[in-house]
């Protein structure tokens, strides 16, 4: 067990309980507030947000490419192909979704979509911080 190994153990950790509190907490709070407070709130989440989930995500992609160069093996490469698909996800899929809900582009049904669109994506984190964690603490 390295210490790289297990910075990237709290990386993903760190994913993990974000994803799931955005998932069960953050996301759905979404569909309580009216147009115009939602818009409002949106904006001051999306930039308190992004001050904590930026730095993870490129930590994370860094240790695991790194890991890839390093140590190739189905780990890395399965980590690091999974988190290449986090990232393609999160840019392609809900950058734009949160962009329109910051332009005011706001409606139930564009939420209640949000919430099941990100599923995968809480499951993509979950299967990874899962497969660190036993990486880092049996083998």
């Amino acid at each position: 067990m390295t210490s790289l190994s297990i910075i990237r153990t709290l990386l993903d950790g760190g994913l993990v309980v974000l994803i799931w509190m955005v998932q069960l907490v953050i996301y759905p709070s979404f569909l309580y507030y009216n147009k115009e407070n939602l818009i409002q709130w949106h904006k001051k989440y999306m930039s308190s947000f992004s001050l904590i989930v930026i730095p993870l995500m490129f930590g994370q992609l860094g240790i695991s490419s790194y890991q890839l160069i390093t140590q190739a093996n189905t780990y890395t490469f399965t980590s690091l192909f999974i988190i290449i698909v986090l990232w393609i996800s999160t840019f392609i899929q809900f950058a734009p979704i949160h962009l329109n809900i910051s332009k005011g582009t706001v409606s139930e049904k564009r939420l209640i979509s949000l919430v099941n669109k990100n599923w995968i994506r809480t499951f993509l984190w979950s299967l990874l911080f899962i497969y660190s964690f036993f990486k880092t603490i049996f083998i």
